[in-house]
């Protein structure tokens, strides 16, 4: 029986690579208090932090009363400019084991990470998980490297080569009217000392692609960036936000990326 069974799935493409973008034996997402947030900020405008050099060059305090998206080592700008983000959100595998102790004392308002990584979350406070499709780097898949968006968190949430991508699905659908990207250089060198292995990079020495030179330091491991595919989430992005009348603005400190509108990051702020 569980031969016959096991052969079905394995003929039946489409079951086959289902199971293993949403698979079922993953703990439940935490679906009714994901509702709960459906256009809770709908109107307002919301920053998404990337963790560029540029962002050493970004004044932070400015951010105190606005609603920010923060990701995987942001918790290093807490220790240096006590600054944290009213969300948290970590998709990569190789930052969660690596850095798992400071993700489960990292303190914010509100953490949200894939139900796959439910097991090793053990403070759960102000945190809830949802379900991740990884149909994006399978390449059993159909859509092996081409994006989609969920306008509903509370099925899924689709990878799209950058963790950027899971913000972008959260702000809309938390129901921000405005987006503005923060320390988003989009360009990155792989040190000649680095040991590849497949899309797997372990690095040798400091990070020259972070804002801190311990991000994906020495002994760290990280993913190839293949930004042409990041580039191709941002314009799904980019679509479905100006469809609904909504913007993505670009306000890093130089960088590589011109898809969206720039705009300057002091100037969205009143100064007496």
């Amino acid at each position: 029986m569980l031969r016959n069974t096991l052969k079905y799935l394995v003929n039946n493409r489409f079951l086959s690579y289902s199971l293993f973008e949403k698979p079922f034996w993953l703990p439940r997402a935490d679906v009714q208090k994901i509702k709960e947030l459906k256009n809770k900020y709908q109107g307002k405008r919301c920053f998404i932090i990337g963790n560029g050099p540029s962002l050493n060059d970004i004044d932070l305090s400015l951010l105190k009363d606005e609603y920010t998206f923060g990701v995987n080592s942001i918790f290093i700008k807490e220790e240096t400019e006590n600054f944290k983000p009213n969300f948290y959100v970590v998709e990569d595998s190789h930052v969660f084991y690596d850095n798992i102790d400071k993700i489960n004392t990292f303190d914010t308002q509100l953490k949200l990470f894939p139900t796959a990584y439910k097991k090793i979350i053990t403070n759960r406070k102000n945190t809830l998980f949802f379900n991740m499709n990884t149909g994006f780097y399978q390449h059993f898949s159909p859509y092996f490297e081409i994006p989609r968006f969920s306008p509903d968190v509370t099925d899924e949430l689709f990878c799209g080569q950058s963790v950027t991508m899971l913000n972008l699905q959260l702000a809309y659908y938390f129901g921000f009217n405005e987006v503005y990207l923060i320390g988003m250089d989009f360009s990155y060198e792989i040190p000649k000392s680095a040991i590849i292995d497949g899309d797997t990079i372990l690095s040798t020495e400091d990070d020259p692609n972070h804002f801190d030179g311990s991000y994906f330091g020495a002994g760290k491991k990280w993913h190839d960036p293949k930004i042409h595919n990041v580039l191709k989430s941002y314009q799904l992005c980019k679509t479905m936000f100006e469809m609904d009348n909504r913007k993505i603005y670009n306000s890093t400190l130089g960088g590589k990326l011109e898809l969206f509108e720039r705009k300057n990051f002091s100037s969205l702020f009143d100064h007496e």
